[in-house]
């Protein structure tokens, strides 16, 4: 497999942006937590407005419930996120001295924290190479034919076998952009993506049609 070149197609795509790590670990482990079945632009509306009030957890743990709701409304089932985030904080301050752990069986023996978010934090809030695999990555991960798997766990283990590991930490950032701007879930723009020569999904539904 093309892994490296694949990724340099992409990175010339979207150049510039390369992963950077966040300045607090706490924000980074919020914001996926707001992310979870919701669209990237809610999920920012409210992280925003959130960490315009409240930056720690125990300013998360002591705001008034109702508070919190109405700063992330826009990520969808605010109750439970609302619920979710102050247990998180709760175990943070209990457990860990308010800090973030940082690794995988830290993060994710924290309430509700599973292996997405804890690698999303591990990547984006420490700048530590793993691989969170969100829809964009497991659909595009598929389409090119480097797993057959269709659970995101089981995608995750597919690709940290597969793809070396200097290559891990710009993964989820290109695929998300690419899946954002050109590989939809329908209709994706195949004739105008640089990758099309690698891509399984080209090959069998778009240049297999053409030939017809």
């Amino acid at each position: 497999m093309n892994y490296e070149e694949v990724l340099k197609l992409l990175e010339k795509e979207y150049p510039g942006k390369a992963v950077v790590k966040f300045d607090n670990p706490f924000k980074v482990l919020i914001s996926t937590i707001l992310s979870q079945r919701t669209k990237d632009v809610n999920t920012e509306k409210a992280s925003k407005k959130l960490f315009s009030k409240f930056t720690t957890p125990k300013q998360i743990l002591e705001a008034r419930v109702e508070e919190v709701e109405d700063l992330i409304k826009s990520s969808g089932f605010y109750k439970v996120k609302t619920r979710r985030i102050k247990q998180v904080s709760k175990r943070l301050l209990e457990d860990f001295g308010g800090k973030v752990p940082n690794s995988m069986e830290g993060l994710e023996s924290l309430p509700g924290v599973g292996h997405k978010t804890a690698a999303c934090v591990m990547v984006y809030g420490f700048g530590e190479p793993e691989i969170p695999v969100d829809v964009h990555v497991a659909r595009i991960s598929q389409r090119l034919g480097w797993t057959r798997e269709k659970k995101p766990e089981k995608i995750r283990q597919d690709l940290l076998k597969k793809i070396p590991k200097n290559l891990w930490l710009e993964l989820n950032r290109l695929f998300v952009r690419h899946g954002q701007k050109k590989c939809f879930a329908t209709k994706p723009r195949c004739s105008d993506c640089r990758m099309k020569n690698y891509c399984d999904y080209y090959e069998r539904n778009v240049r297999a049609d053409n030939k017809k």
